[in-house]
């Protein structure tokens, strides 16, 4: 093996071996964590388990048509609404166990106000899945 020294004849010149003791102590220290998990890995119960079929069934989720015009009147599924009664409506569904989609409509002339509130009212009554409709922008070249 080699091992360095203080001598100054031969302390320029370089090591010719290498020390391979670190490298085999590793090698062994692995071998032996794999050789004692292994058996672990492998050890299961051999089970003769019933076989079924289920479908998930899950209900689709109610949509709510929700728009508000540019006078700030609001519409529950098409009809005039009153913002209290609203809220009202949006408790129940909050507390329902599939939760219904909002779909809002906001005219584009509409005071945020009433968007703010509406939106307020729906995270109040714990309502989130809530989507915004809008109309698509023409293209360019259909213009």
């Amino acid at each position: 093996m080699a091992f360095a020294s203080f001598d100054d004849k031969k302390g320029n010149a370089p090591l010719a071996e290498i020390n391979m003791v670190p490298l085999i102590d590793v090698m062994l220290v692995l071998l032996v964590i794999f050789i004692v998990t292994a058996p672990l890995l492998s050890h299961s119960i051999k089970l003769d388990l019933p076989k079924a079929n289920a479908q998930v069934v899950s209900a689709p989720a109610e949509k709510i048509d929700l728009s508000i015009d540019a006078n700030a009147v609001r519409y529950w599924n098409g009809q005039a609404i009153s913002r209290d009664d609203m809220a009202a409506r949006m408790v129940l569904e909050g507390a329902k166990a599939v939760q219904p989609e909002l779909h809002l409509r906001a005219d584009q002339n509409v005071p945020y106000r009433a968007v703010a509130e509406t939106l307020a009212d729906a995270s109040k009554a714990g309502l989130s899945k809530i989507g915004f409709v809008t109309q698509p922008e023409p293209s360019a070249s259909a213009r």
